[in-house]
């Protein structure tokens, strides 16, 4: 059979990695796959086709600031695109995230809605049934379950600097999404699957399925980070995300550094030139590590990995880090703490008082 998947990444970052792991075992099984994609790409051995280019991501993304209508820019990439897909002509169309500024939902989907394929969509987060945020937990907000509108993160991703239009874009996602005939959800969480089967989107059979990654990448290895680093000798706690926002825990791994004895220094991956500056001495920050199997020998290095994250539908460097043989900590009450009850890991209340202790519960007293 063909495949399509279509993703904002490929093979970079938690998403694009699963969507190339998908092709990889499809095409070991004799399929035709193909990954489009949006932004970056590390792919070298799935077949790949590029949804417009750097600069039209870009101007997407500026219309999205101004009118707070992400999603609805890239008409001429998506337009070029699509002409490709009906040439190509697969048999199965699988999705990803669609949102990442380089795809026009409105082509896309009118398009699903007729072409008669078999149709599944992978889940990552929330942003398919609102009208603007791809989390509202933290926020407290519930307007998703009936309609958007004056949304309280009109500054969150996907941010816009002046409009307001959660009203307007929650439905026309809930046009373009609903009725599509062939249409089978994935999520890979039950976190995640509760609050589907409250949204417009639970007219679709929904399954869960845990992420998961490819065990001969994600495995303990030697490593030479911590000489590299001149972390020898101490205790190492290891936090990464592919974009530290808010939710991700920043702010609880500074407050945890002013606990931390001498002897421990946490190293934050994936941390953007501003967010390094101003770090605590027992912090060191870095940016994004390519190739994969660079970060592979920095959770191999760790002696625990902490996931203080508030808001995540899976958690997938969690899984990657116990992969790697390094323990884990999360938070309770989120799709997190299921990856610890089906992994491996610990669950704890949220705070920097909750992780030190968990971390002191793992590597022992006597390193104090």
């Amino acid at each position: 059979m063909k495949y399509l998947f279509i993703n904002v990444t490929a093979d970079w970052g938690s998403t694009g990695r699963i969507a190339a792991e998908q092709c990889r075992e499809l095409m070991a099984q004799g399929h035709t796959c193909y990954l489009a994609y949006g932004r970056e790409c590390g792919c070298t051995d799935i077949p790949t086709v590029r949804i417009g280019s750097g600069l039209a991501a870009k101007g997407h993304a500026l219309r999205a600031r101004v009118l707070d209508d992400s999603g609805f820019g890239s008409r001429t990439a998506t337009t070029r695109f699509l002409h490709w897909v009906r040439q190509y002509d697969p048999d199965v169309i699988w999705l990803h995230n669609v949102h990442g500024y380089y795809i026009h939902i409105g082509l896309l989907f009118r398009y699903l809605k007729s072409c008669g394929k078999e149709l599944h969509w992978t889940l990552h987060d929330c942003w398919a049934f609102t009208g603007h945020c791809a989390y509202f937990e933290n926020a407290g907000c519930d307007r998703w379950k009936t309609g958007c509108h004056d949304c309280p993160q009109k500054g969150g991703y996907p941010k816009s600097i002046l409009l307001d239009n959660s009203r307007g874009n929650y439905r026309r996602k809930k046009e373009l999404f609903t009725g599509i005939p062939r249409l089978q959800l994935r999520v890979p969480s039950r976190w995640l699957e509760r609050r589907v089967k409250e949204s417009f989107l639970a007219q679709y059979p929904v399954e869960v399925v845990y992420n998961r990654v490819n065990r001969e990448v994600f495995r303990p290895v030697e490593s030479a980070f911590r000489k590299e680093h001149g972390l020898e000798g101490k205790m190492m706690l290891l936090g990464v995300a592919s974009v530290w926002e808010e939710r991700k825990g920043l702010k609880d791994f500074v407050a945890l550094s002013a606990l931390l004895p001498p002897s421990f220094r946490i190293v934050l991956v994936g941390l953007t030139p501003a967010q390094m500056e101003g770090l605590p001495d027992n912090i060191l920050g870095l940016p994004k590590l390519n190739p994969v199997e660079r970060l592979v020998e920095v959770y191999s290095a760790a002696d625990v990995f902490l996931n203080p994250s508030t808001e995540e539908t899976f958690g997938m460097t969690t899984l990657e880090a116990v992969c790697c043989g390094t323990p884990a900590v999360v938070y309770r009450d989120t799709a997190c703490q299921e990856i610890a009850e089906e992994f491996g890991g610990l669950a704890v209340p949220r705070g920097a008082e909750h992780l030190f202790e968990a971390v002191m519960s793992i590597v022992g007293k006597e390193t104090t």
